[in-house]
């Protein structure tokens, strides 16, 4: 019988949910489901200093909109001290472990569990050669003491499903503290205890990871656990080649949900940040990432995280989506920054003329304001590229007659009239052109002029002209 997969995202509630995570919690939950097996969520907060509830509840919320639905928990390492107590209690009777009264040091017991850290050389401790009564009086005495776990001498391998074979001498590795003196237990205790009492077969993580799996190991080996399958994450890096930092723009999903981004288009591109379809896809949804993810698909080297990258996939799936989608987005995100909505009834054609330009939902009420508000300003860098012509100020009026004289207003003759004006009056087009378009929309760059009349319609186009005679009169002279 084929044992059921179960897998676990297992963050720590000092911070966010940044990228790193995310892509760990995201290859997690598709290995689950491409297997049928069960996606476990446990919040590791024994780091009491640091843990906060606004954290987890922080990291929930990055899970809930990347749409990272779990089958259990999420479980609080917080509300299992005893449980662990009790299993390194169970060390200490089998002569696996010892308590250690060297002069204690918590905060670098601490220390020597962060991930980046190698193992230090060939530490070791003269309390494992105490006598089980000395050991017993001077604990019972009230003497403050840690629980360490005594490292055999030998070597010790496991074999990880990206990275292969990996082999250590345990003369590296320090007999390592398990309980610290103030009662806490370490990472590689709970991390141990929690995966053998959940079952998990696979434990998917991080690389800067493989430094601690000869310790897990030995803990499994000394439960006599079999041990899970370990597969260990490449990093992801900034285009620098250097961890993945804030100065690299935001790491907190949720930021970049803020900061307009769709939850698909970040799944999709998370998905190939160290894994790899086998072939040249990118644009790939759910339903496919889950019949195509294999851990097989995931390379040694380090993955390159490029804001970029991320706005093309965010602009695919935004030109991609249905109308009624991208309707609820645009309205959502007007919402949210207080536009009210000029004639609702028409939204879905001006809508569909930015849908190829726009690369963020947050688009709609920034640089594409006045496709939906008449209150918008005139980019100042557009303004002084394109009003300086003296000309404007009588060309601009010039062409607000034309337009409400005539009777026709379509893609053919607007373009027609601004020609005619122009070949009249002895200017290129391009200088009317230009001008209007930022009459029009604000910006400098914006949809096929002729294009943004027909959706803004006769009336308001003619009315934005005249605002911008007005303005062009209000300039000083030069």
């Amino acid at each position: 019988m084929v044992k059921e997969v179960r897998v676990r995202f297992a963050p720590s509630p000092t911070g966010y949910l940044h990228v790193g995570g995310a892509r760990t919690a995201l290859f997690n939950w598709l290995f689950a489901r491409r297997h049928g097996g069960k996606f476990i969520l446990r919040i590791e907060d024994t780091d009491f200093a640091r843990s906060s509830d606004v954290m987890a509840e922080g990291i929930l919320q990055g899970l809930h909109w990347l749409g990272l639905n779990w089958d259990e928990g999420p479980y609080f390492q917080s509300r299992r001290l005893q449980h662990y107590r009790s299993f390194a209690d169970r060390l200490l009777e089998e002569g696996r472990a010892y308590r250690c009264f060297c002069k204690l040091d918590d905060n670098a017991d601490r220390k020597s569990e962060q991930l980046t850290k190698a193992p230090q050389d060939d530490i070791r401790h003269e309390c494992p050669d105490f006598a089980a009564e000395d050991s017993e009086r001077r604990a019972g005495s009230g003497e403050p003491f840690a629980i360490r776990f005594k490292v055999p001498n030998d070597k010790t391998s496991f074999k990880d499903l990206v990275f292969g074979e990996i082999e250590v001498d345990n003369k590296t590795l320090e007999d390592f503290v398990l309980i610290r003196s103030d009662g806490i237990p370490t990472y590689h205790l709970v991390v141990v205890a929690d995966d053998m009492d959940m079952g998990i077969t696979h434990v998917i993580r991080g690389a800067d990871h493989i430094s601690n799996t000869p310790k897990q190991v030995l803990l499994y080996q000394a439960a006599g656990s079999p041990l899970p399958e370990f597969a260990h994450l490449p990093l992801i890096l900034g285009p620098d080649k250097q961890r993945l930092s804030k100065r690299h723009g935001a790491t907190s999903v949720m930021a970049y949900a803020e900061m307009g981004y769709l939850p698909d288009a970040f799944f999709n591109f998370l998905s190939l940040l160290g894994w790899s379809p086998g072939d040249d896809r990118e644009l790939l949804n759910r339903k496919e990432l889950i019949e195509l993810f294999s851990l097989k698909g995931v390379g040694k080297a380090n993955a390159v995280f490029g804001l970029e990258k991320l706005d093309w996939f965010n602009s695919q799936y935004l030109r991609n989506a249905s109308i009624d989608k991208l309707r609820e987005l645009a309205l959502k995100e007007l919402q949210t920054a207080g536009i009210e909505v000029f004639e609702v009834e028409s939204l879905d054609s001006r809508l569909e003329l930015l849908r190829v330009r726009a690369r963020k939902s947050n688009d709609f009420s920034t640089i594409f304001k006045a496709f939906f508000s008449d209150d918008f300003d005139y980019d100042p860098a557009a303004g002084e590229k394109f009003f300086e012509d003296p000309k404007l100020k009588e060309l601009i009026p010039a062409l607000h007659s034309l337009y409400l004289e005539s009777e026709e207003f379509t893609l053919e003759s607007t373009e027609k009239t601004l020609r005619r004006l122009a070949e009249q009056k002895e200017v290129k087009a391009g200088l009317l052109i230009n001008a209007v378009r930022v009459a029009l929309t604000g910006q400098k760059v914006a949809p096929g002029l002729f294009e943004v009349m027909l959706v803004l319609g006769r009336q308001r186009t003619i009315e934005r002209l005249e605002r911008l005679g007005r303005y062009l009169n209000s300039l000083p002279e030069k």
